[in-house]
């Protein structure tokens, strides 16, 4: 059997919904409503760091302070219904970085229809533009008068050489549309050739076991590295190999070997 071929029956294996409920994505499928599986999803992304339980448990208690209804949160919430927020800590992630974030999804939800309006700002049809469009996110993110300085480092950019990886796998969430049920597919102007695979530890571990990576840091190069390896085999949807990668970096590291 070849790579592509191992690959392949690798995503079939990983790529169905029992993969869902113990991954963070669980936390956007929790809900129907588009702008609510923006949100979740964006928070279940960016606070994934470190055991997935305690993420996905944080998650919930992020949204039950939004009484589970985040997009009503956003536009319509009271100064004192922030007071709950004071408590929240997630790893380096604290009260100021969630009330940044929930001030720009405020106005971002006043605004536009959807967070992928903040996406495609620069957006062509050019296969390696996402750099330009996460640089772009990034300045526009941050954009309200009163960004902290701080909150900065919990988005993470092209321009700082960074791989971008829990942003990438958030975008792969919302982008990529497929008959499994994992992946959402909301989101339109972007396309599945464009998503730059997210370089995360089991990814970065099983890429290079696999020669799929030869770069000896991990950064933003990196993850082009990988995903330019992927179009390879899949120049259509090359992140649906990040399930095979993925699955087999949490395999071998429960069980040892795939």
């Amino acid at each position: 059997m070849d790579l592509k071929d191992f690959l392949e029956q690798k995503v079939s294996e990983y790529n169905q919904p029992g993969f869902i409920p113990l991954d963070p994505i669980s936390i956007p499928h929790r809900f129907s409503k588009k702008q609510d599986i923006e949100i979740a999803g964006f928070f279940a992304a960016i606070l994934a760091w470190g055991q997935r339980k305690t993420i996905i448990n944080k998650c919930l208690d992020l949204l039950a302070m939004m009484d589970n209804a985040p997009h009503e949160f956003m536009l319509h919430h009271q100064e004192e219904d922030l007071k709950p927020f004071l408590d929240f800590k997630h790893r380096t992630f604290n009260d100021i970085d969630t009330l940044y974030f929930i001030a720009f999804f405020s106005w971002l939800y006043k605004n536009h229809e959807s967070l992928e309006d903040a996406f495609v700002l620069g957006w062509t049809a050019d296969v390696d533009a996402m750099e330009g469009l996460l640089s772009n996110f990034h300045r526009f993110f941050f954009q309200l008068p009163e960004a902290p300085g701080r909150t900065k480092k919990h988005i993470a950019s092209p321009e700082r050489k960074a791989a971008c990886k829990r942003i990438n796998m958030f975008l792969r969430w919302m982008v990529r549309s497929d008959d499994k049920g994992v992946d959402f597919g909301l989101w339109k102007r972007i396309k599945p050739y464009q998503l730059i695979c997210p370089c995360d530890l089991h990814v970065d571990r099983v890429g290079r076991k696999l020669g799929l990576i030869e770069r000896k840091q991990t950064d933003w190069l990196t993850a082009m590295e990988l995903t330019r390896r992927l179009r390879e085999f899949d120049p259509d949807d090359p992140v649906k190999y990040d399930f095979a990668l993925f699955g087999m970096g949490v395999e071998e590291r429960l069980h040892g070997g795939f």
